[in-house]
């Protein structure tokens, strides 16, 4: 039997995903909530470009004015699990690391250390010597860093390097 697809999609509209559902990977995007979120506009170009992109960013709201609030909303036993639960989840992890804090370490590190999964970091130039040696300096396979002096850079990056599929070239 023959199905005739097209007749399906209009009598079924979830057949076909609709112009503004992710249909790329899941991203967990780190970005500091407790430290320098001097890179914060930085970060929210990258949230919108992967967005635009239809890949679905577990984590936008950390580059929203009030993470800092929201998640003390939640006991740190849930900001823990919650975090887990998207790190397991995740395609591809990504962050912003010029404000680096412990959580992105921690992220980064149990990633690397315990999963198979891709990580992309995004670092300022003009900040790489108050960034801990142990981000600069990784050397995994699995990891890439990109060091940037402006946000076209960035963007350019990513649209050259990761395509709907969530390869990080």
């Amino acid at each position: 039997m023959v199905r005739d697809t097209a007749a399906l999609a209009v009598k079924y509209p979830a057949v076909e995903p609709r112009k503004d559902e992710p249909t790329g990977v899941k991203i967990y995007f780190g970005f500091t909530v407790a430290g320098d979120r001097s890179a914060v506009t930085v970060a929210r170009k990258i949230v919108n470009i992967l967005v635009e992109m239809r890949h679905e960013v577990l984590t936008r709201h950390l580059v929203e004015d009030n993470a800092w609030d929201a998640d003390r909303r939640i006991t740190p036993q849930e900001v823990y699990l919650r975090d887990m639960k998207w790190l397991e989840q995740c395609d591809l992890f990504m962050a912003e690391v010029s404000g680096s804090s412990f959580g992105l370490g921690f992220e980064t590190g149990y990633l690397l250390g315990a999963t198979t999964k891709k990580t992309v970091l995004f670092y300022r130039k003009d900040v790489e010597s108050k960034i801990s040696l142990l981000i600069t300096g990784i050397s995994h396979p699995n990891c890439r860093l990109v060091p940037y002096s402006s946000v076209d850079e960035v963007e350019m990056w990513i649209r050259k390097s990761l395509s709907q599929s969530g390869c990080a070239q």
